[in-house]
Protein backbone atom coordinates (compact mmCIF):
# COMPACT_ATOMS: atom_id res chain seq x y z
CA UNK A 1 0.00 0.00 0.00
CA UNK A 2 1.24 3.47 -0.83
CA UNK A 3 0.40 6.69 0.97
CA UNK A 4 -1.48 7.72 -2.15
CA UNK A 5 -3.76 4.68 -1.87
CA UNK A 6 -4.19 5.39 1.84
CA UNK A 7 -5.38 8.88 0.91
CA UNK A 8 -7.81 7.45 -1.67
CA UNK A 9 -9.33 5.10 0.89
CA UNK A 10 -9.55 7.82 3.52
CA UNK A 11 -11.46 10.00 1.08
CA UNK A 12 -13.83 7.18 0.12
CA UNK A 13 -14.53 6.49 3.81
CA UNK A 14 -15.28 10.20 4.27
CA UNK A 15 -17.72 10.24 1.33
CA UNK A 16 -19.72 7.41 2.90
CA UNK A 17 -19.54 8.96 6.37
CA UNK A 18 -21.05 12.14 4.94
CA UNK A 19 -23.74 10.12 3.14
CA UNK A 20 -24.67 8.34 6.39
CA UNK A 21 -24.86 11.66 8.24
CA UNK A 22 -27.04 13.40 5.64
CA UNK A 23 -30.61 14.09 6.75
CA UNK A 24 -31.80 13.76 3.15
CA UNK A 25 -30.64 10.50 1.50
CA UNK A 26 -30.79 12.01 -1.98
CA UNK A 27 -28.60 14.95 -0.92
CA UNK A 28 -26.12 12.49 0.61
CA UNK A 29 -26.11 10.51 -2.64
CA UNK A 30 -25.54 13.66 -4.72
CA UNK A 31 -22.53 14.61 -2.58
CA UNK A 32 -21.18 11.04 -2.81
CA UNK A 33 -21.57 11.11 -6.57
CA UNK A 34 -19.77 14.47 -6.90
CA UNK A 35 -16.98 13.24 -4.64
CA UNK A 36 -16.46 10.11 -6.73
CA UNK A 37 -16.26 12.18 -9.89
CA UNK A 38 -13.60 14.35 -8.28
CA UNK A 39 -11.56 11.34 -7.18
CA UNK A 40 -11.80 9.61 -10.55
CA UNK A 41 -10.82 12.76 -12.41
CA UNK A 42 -7.77 13.79 -10.45
CA UNK A 43 -6.55 11.34 -7.84
CA UNK A 44 -3.31 9.41 -8.55
CA UNK A 45 -5.04 6.16 -7.57
CA UNK A 46 -8.05 6.62 -9.84
CA UNK A 47 -8.90 3.26 -11.44
CA UNK A 48 -9.32 5.00 -14.80
CA UNK A 49 -6.63 4.42 -17.39
CA UNK A 50 -4.65 7.54 -18.33
CA UNK A 51 -6.37 7.82 -21.72
CA UNK A 52 -9.82 7.72 -20.11
CA UNK A 53 -8.87 10.36 -17.53
CA UNK A 54 -7.95 12.82 -20.26
CA UNK A 55 -11.53 12.93 -21.55
CA UNK A 56 -13.35 12.18 -18.27
CA UNK A 57 -16.37 14.38 -17.53
CA UNK A 58 -18.06 12.30 -14.84
CA UNK A 59 -19.39 8.82 -14.15
CA UNK A 60 -22.73 8.09 -15.84
CA UNK A 61 -25.32 7.63 -13.09
CA UNK A 62 -29.07 6.98 -13.19
CA UNK A 63 -31.37 9.53 -11.50
CA UNK A 64 -32.03 8.98 -7.79
CA UNK A 65 -35.05 6.80 -6.99
CA UNK A 66 -36.08 6.91 -3.31
CA UNK A 67 -38.05 3.66 -3.73
CA UNK A 68 -34.74 1.80 -4.12
CA UNK A 69 -33.48 2.55 -0.61
CA UNK A 70 -33.99 -0.23 1.94
CA UNK A 71 -33.40 -0.87 5.61
CA UNK A 72 -33.03 -4.59 5.15
CA UNK A 73 -33.02 -7.22 7.86
CA UNK A 74 -30.14 -9.68 7.56
CA UNK A 75 -31.92 -13.04 7.50
CA UNK A 76 -30.30 -16.35 8.39
CA UNK A 77 -28.74 -18.36 5.58
CA UNK A 78 -26.76 -21.62 5.58
CA UNK A 79 -23.03 -21.04 6.03
CA UNK A 80 -21.03 -21.10 2.82
CA UNK A 81 -17.44 -20.22 1.98
CA UNK A 82 -16.23 -18.98 -1.39
CA UNK A 83 -12.58 -18.69 -2.31
CA UNK A 84 -12.09 -16.37 -5.27
CA UNK A 85 -8.72 -15.93 -6.98
CA UNK A 86 -7.48 -12.40 -7.70
CA UNK A 87 -4.46 -11.16 -9.63
CA UNK A 88 -2.85 -9.19 -6.79
CA UNK A 89 -4.29 -10.44 -3.49
CA UNK A 90 -4.15 -14.20 -4.02
CA UNK A 91 -7.29 -16.05 -2.95
CA UNK A 92 -9.97 -13.93 -1.28
CA UNK A 93 -12.19 -15.83 1.18
CA UNK A 94 -15.87 -14.89 1.50
CA UNK A 95 -18.13 -16.36 4.19
CA UNK A 96 -21.89 -16.03 3.84
CA UNK A 97 -23.38 -14.45 6.96
CA UNK A 98 -26.99 -14.03 5.82
CA UNK A 99 -29.34 -12.70 3.16
CA UNK A 100 -31.27 -9.50 2.56
CA UNK A 101 -34.52 -9.07 0.65
CA UNK A 102 -34.74 -5.89 -1.43
CA UNK A 103 -38.37 -5.60 -2.47
CA UNK A 104 -39.08 -6.75 -6.03
CA UNK A 105 -35.36 -6.92 -6.80
CA UNK A 106 -35.13 -10.13 -4.80
CA UNK A 107 -32.80 -11.71 -2.25
CA UNK A 108 -29.04 -11.27 -2.11
CA UNK A 109 -26.44 -13.11 -0.07
CA UNK A 110 -24.44 -11.02 2.41
CA UNK A 111 -20.78 -11.97 2.77
CA UNK A 112 -18.01 -11.42 5.29
CA UNK A 113 -14.79 -10.63 3.47
CA UNK A 114 -11.88 -12.47 5.07
CA UNK A 115 -8.45 -11.05 5.68
CA UNK A 116 -7.12 -8.63 8.24
CA UNK A 117 -10.01 -6.81 9.91
CA UNK A 118 -12.63 -8.17 7.52
CA UNK A 119 -15.87 -6.49 6.51
CA UNK A 120 -19.30 -6.85 4.92
CA UNK A 121 -19.43 -7.38 1.15
CA UNK A 122 -22.64 -7.15 -0.89
CA UNK A 123 -22.22 -7.42 -4.67
CA UNK A 124 -25.01 -7.44 -7.27
CA UNK A 125 -25.40 -8.66 -10.83
CA UNK A 126 -28.83 -7.62 -12.08
CA UNK A 127 -30.65 -7.75 -15.41
CA UNK A 128 -28.86 -4.64 -16.66
CA UNK A 129 -25.45 -6.38 -16.61
CA UNK A 130 -23.88 -6.26 -20.06
CA UNK A 131 -26.65 -3.94 -21.28
CA UNK A 132 -25.94 -0.65 -19.56
CA UNK A 133 -23.86 -1.77 -16.61
CA UNK A 134 -20.69 -3.85 -16.34
CA UNK A 135 -21.30 -7.47 -17.33
CA UNK A 136 -19.56 -8.76 -14.21
CA UNK A 137 -21.82 -6.82 -11.86
CA UNK A 138 -21.62 -3.96 -9.38
CA UNK A 139 -21.02 -3.49 -5.65
CA UNK A 140 -23.51 -2.19 -3.08
CA UNK A 141 -21.48 -2.51 0.12
CA UNK A 142 -17.79 -3.18 0.74
CA UNK A 143 -17.10 -1.95 4.25
CA UNK A 144 -13.39 -2.83 4.12
CA UNK A 145 -13.00 -0.05 1.56
CA UNK A 146 -15.49 2.35 3.12
CA UNK A 147 -18.67 1.50 1.18
CA UNK A 148 -21.00 1.46 4.19
CA UNK A 149 -24.38 3.20 4.44
CA UNK A 150 -25.15 2.19 8.02
CA UNK A 151 -26.47 -0.69 10.06
CA UNK A 152 -27.95 -1.61 13.41
CA UNK A 153 -30.38 -3.95 15.14
CA UNK A 154 -29.73 -6.75 12.64
CA UNK A 155 -30.33 -4.52 9.62
CA UNK A 156 -28.24 -3.00 6.83
CA UNK A 157 -29.02 0.16 4.89
CA UNK A 158 -28.89 -0.88 1.24
CA UNK A 159 -29.48 1.91 -1.27
CA UNK A 160 -29.39 0.67 -4.86
CA UNK A 161 -28.76 4.24 -6.03
CA UNK A 162 -25.25 3.80 -4.60
CA UNK A 163 -24.52 0.75 -6.78
CA UNK A 164 -21.04 1.29 -8.19
CA UNK A 165 -18.73 -0.48 -10.59
CA UNK A 166 -15.65 -2.34 -9.32
CA UNK A 167 -12.21 -1.21 -10.46
CA UNK A 168 -11.94 -3.94 -13.12
CA UNK A 169 -14.71 -2.13 -15.05
CA UNK A 170 -12.35 0.72 -15.89
CA UNK A 171 -9.05 -0.91 -16.81
CA UNK A 172 -8.06 -4.54 -17.50
CA UNK A 173 -5.09 -4.27 -15.14
CA UNK A 174 -7.47 -4.60 -12.18
CA UNK A 175 -9.09 -7.81 -10.94
CA UNK A 176 -12.13 -7.96 -8.66
CA UNK A 177 -14.29 -10.52 -6.85
CA UNK A 178 -17.55 -10.65 -8.81
CA UNK A 179 -21.11 -11.63 -7.81
CA UNK A 180 -21.72 -15.37 -7.60
CA UNK A 181 -25.03 -17.25 -7.86
CA UNK A 182 -26.60 -15.91 -4.66
CA UNK A 183 -26.00 -12.32 -5.76
CA UNK A 184 -27.45 -12.55 -9.24
CA UNK A 185 -31.02 -11.47 -9.94
CA UNK A 186 -33.07 -11.20 -13.12
CA UNK A 187 -34.67 -7.87 -12.17
CA UNK A 188 -33.25 -4.79 -13.87
CA UNK A 189 -31.94 -2.28 -11.32
CA UNK A 190 -32.23 1.04 -13.16
CA UNK A 191 -30.16 2.88 -10.56
CA UNK A 192 -26.58 3.62 -9.67
CA UNK A 193 -23.57 3.87 -11.92
CA UNK A 194 -23.93 3.02 -15.59
CA UNK A 195 -21.51 2.35 -18.42
CA UNK A 196 -20.79 4.99 -21.06
CA UNK A 197 -21.49 3.99 -24.65
CA UNK A 198 -18.73 1.62 -25.70
CA UNK A 199 -17.56 1.01 -22.12
CA UNK A 200 -14.38 2.31 -20.51
CA UNK A 201 -11.84 0.32 -22.56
Amino acid sequence: MTLSLLDWRRRVHALYADARAAQDPEAGWAAWRAGRDELFAGHPDSPLAEAARASFTGLPVAPYDPELRFRARVEDAPPQRLELPTADDGVVALDRIGRVTLGEVGRLDVWWLGGYGGGVFLPLRDGSAGRGTYGGGRYLLDTVKGADLGSGDGHLVVDLNFAYHPSCTYDPRWSCPLPQEGNRVEAVVAAGEQLPGGGWY
